[in-house]
């Protein structure tokens, strides 16, 4: 029999719990973030994305190249291109802002649609989360969401998966990959639909054997489709019963680890035309805050998850009539 050791203090989630006639949260669930391993793990995800910032700002105004930083951010602001990854990055950050996921998944849609390849919009959308990844998944540590079995269960098979699907991507030729990454969002849009209508009834076990081969899918499908590991791996379990807030937490948690590893890989193999995308992305992300909170405030999660899996569906549906 486990000995259990809950935690009486007045969290949140306790009222919940008692009120699904579940027991407390366990003390290592609200306080994850004392946990050696989950300590590391945020001290190495600050170490990387300040290392991140230094190494961009660097490149920007000292690197070294043919033109200057501020001739750089010009050229930017001129190219039609980087509007359009701005009106992405707006787009995808208030749906992921409202619902907690498909930031990646939108991304993709669009930039498929304004005429990006395939690797170039996976990895344009990679290269743009792992500043939103990395503060998400501290945050989400510092309030308790994460569990420790789940993200240790969920890491080393997401990034296996990750790295196959980039090893696909950028393998096989874009044009041969166009249709069945736009037949995979649509019906990526059609699942997010269907969790309108999901009932879900909680449990507390969490199975390391189920778990491993559902985060390999995912992170394969995140890679070669632009996106899916909330969607696919987050919906997944909580609709088998895990619990919403520590499923949500751990999954956004092992999320940045995945997100870098695709990042650094497509960093070695994409060439410079994918900054355009990113700072577009990055810059759409940073005004979306306000306008994702008005959505979550006066939408019901129900309508918000049918009206963007409804977008997403129909943009497929375009970008697959292009095709044929």
């Amino acid at each position: 029999m486990k000995i259990r050791h809950p935690d009486l203090s007045d969290q949140t989630i306790n009222p919940e719990h008692q009120a699904l006639g579940l027991p407390p949260v366990e003390y290592a669930v609200t306080h994850a973030q004392e946990h050696p391993v989950l300590r590391i793990a945020s001290y190495l995800i600050v170490a990387t994305l300040v290392s991140l910032v230094g190494y961009f700002i660097y490149r920007l105004f000292w690197g070294g190249g043919p033109a200057s930083g501020t001739e750089l951010i010009e050229g930017a602001l001129n190219n039609p291109l980087f509007w359009t990854a701005v009106g992405v990055g707006l787009l995808a950050q208030i749906i992921d802002g409202a619902l907690g996921m498909a930031y990646g998944i939108t991304a993709t849609t669009f930039l498929l649609a304004a005429g990006a390849p395939p690797a170039m919009a996976s990895g344009a959308t990679h290269l743009a989360e792992v500043f939103t990844t990395g503060v998400s998944g501290i945050s989400h540590l510092k309030l308790g969401n994460v569990n420790k079995r789940l993200v240790l269960s969920l890491l080393l098979p997401g990034i296996i998966g990750a790295l196959l699907g980039a090893y696909v991507l950028t393998n096989v030729d874009g044009q041969v990959l166009k249709p069945f990454i736009s037949a995979y969002l649509l019906l990526m849009g059609l699942y997010v639909f269907s969790k309108a209508f999901k009932v879900i009834k909680l449990k507390r076990d969490i199975d390391a054997k189920k778990v491993a081969p559902l985060a390999l899918f995912g992170g394969f499908m995140d890679t070669t489709g632009g996106g899916g590991w909330g969607p696919i791996v987050t919906t997944s379990l909580v609709g088998a019963g895990h619990d919403p807030r520590t499923t949500i937490g751990s999954v956004n948690f092992a999320e940045f680890f995945l997100t870098v590893t695709v990042a650094a890989t497509f960093f070695t193999i994409l060439d410079n035309s994918v900054w355009i995308f990113v700072a577009g992305l990055t810059v759409g992300g940073l005004f979306a805050a306000p306008f994702a909170a008005f959505i979550t405030r006066h939408l019901q999660t129900r309508t918000l998850l049918m009206l963007v899996g409804t977008l997403i569906s129909v943009v497929s549906v375009v970008n697959l009539s292009k095709l044929f």
